[in-house]
C-alpha cells in the first residue's frame, strides 16, 4: 500500500499513476506478508531492556511456532537477563534478498511478550526451534539456555519503498505465509527473459499503464504478479492478478499464461 507517511517530497521524481483501471490489484494481506517474511529466514535482530530500561539488540536464531517466534538464549548474553527481567521486547526479520539496496527489501518487526512455555508447549517450542535452527541440537539443553516464545502483539511490514502497513497479532497469527514466494525467483527470471511482450501487455491492459515503453517482473506470490514499468511519464509500480488465487508452485505457469492471454 502507498504511505502518506513521508509529506510533499519537493523536487524530488513523483511516481506516474495508472491512467486506467487497474484490473485485478489483488495481493497478501500486510499479515500474509509479515508471515512470509518471518518464514524465509531463522535469524533476526531481539530489541530488549536492559535493567536501565535502556534498548539491547542482539543477533538471535529462531524458529517459528504457529507463528510466534521461538527464541532459544542464554542467559550470559545480555538479551537473556533482559528476558528473565522484563519480557517485553521485539524482534527485526529482514528477507534473504540480492537487492543491492538494503532498504528496497521486505522487512518486518514483531513486537510483544516473550514467555517461557511449559509442558506439552515447551515440547513444541523446541522442535519448532530445532527445525529452523539444526545447529541449535548442540546447546540448546545446557542449563544456561532457555526457550521463549515471543507473543506477537503487534506487526510492522515494509515490503520496499512506499509499501508498508501496520497489523495486529491476531491477524497476523490467523494467516499463512505465502506458499508461492520462496520458489518464484526462477519464474520470474524465465517471465523476464523470455515472455517480455507478455509483460508488457499486461502491464497496459490489466495494469492501468498503457503508455508502458517497458515491463518487468519484480516478484510473484498466490496472488499476482508485481510489475515494474516505465512509461514516458516516470517509473512506476502495479500489479497483474490473477483470475483466482493459487497455492501450489506448479500452478504458476498456467497462472500466467492465463495473464498473458487476458492481456492480449
Amino acid at each position: 500500500m502507498a504511505s502518506s507517511d513521508h509529506g510533499d517530497p519537493g523536487d524530488g521524481p513523483s511516481v506516474p499513476p495508472p491512467l486506467t483501471d487497474v484490473v485485478n490489484s489483488a495481493r497478501p494481506s500486510p499479515a500474509e506478508e509479515a508471515r512470509t517474511v518471518a518464514a524465509s529466514t531463522n535469524a533476526a535482530t531481539v530489541a530488549t531492556l536492559t535493567v536501565d530500561g535502556d534498548p539491547w539488540a542482539s543477533l538471535i536464531t529462531y524458529g517459528l511456532l504457529d507463528g510466534d517466534p521461538v527464541l532459544c538464549v542464554s542467559r550470559l548474553a545480555e538479551h537473556g537477563r533482559n528476558l528473565d527481567r522484563d519480557p517485553r521486547a521485539s524482534i527485526a526479520v529482514v528477507a534473504p534478498t540480492a537487492v543491492v539496496d538494503p532498504l528496497a527489501s521486505s522487512r518486518i518487526t514483531l513486537a510483544g511478550v516473550a514467555q517461557r512455555p511449559t509442558g506439552q508447549d515447551a515440547l513444541a517450542a523446541r522442535a519448532a526451534h530445532l527445525a529452523a535452527v539444526p545447529a541449535a541440537k548442540y546447546y540448546i539443553d545446557y542449563s544456561d539456555f532457555s526457550l521463549w516464545v515471543l507473543r506477537v502483539h503487534r506487526v510492522r511490514w515494509v515490503g520496499g519503498y512506499g509499501r508498508m502497513d501496520s497489523t495486529t497479532g491476531a491477524d497476523y497469527a490467523a494467516a499463512a505465509p505465502d506458499p508461492i514466494v520462496p520458489h518464484a525467483d526462477r519464474a520470474v527470471d524465465h517471465l523476464n527473459a523470455d515472455h517480455a511482450d507478455s509483460l508488457l501487455a499486461m502491464a497496459r491492459v490489466l495494469g492501468g499503464y498503457p503508455d508502458t515503453i517497458e515491463a518487468v517482473c519484480t516478484g510473484a506470490d498466490r496472488y499476482g504478479l508485481d510489475l515494474k514499468v516505465t512509461t514516458p511519464r516516470g517509473v512506476a509500480y502495479t500489479r497483474a492478478g490473477y483470475a483466482t488465487p493459487i497455492d501450489r508452485p506448479d500452478q504458476l505457469r498456467a497462472a500466467a499464461t492465463e495473464l498473458a492471454r487476458r492481456a492480449e
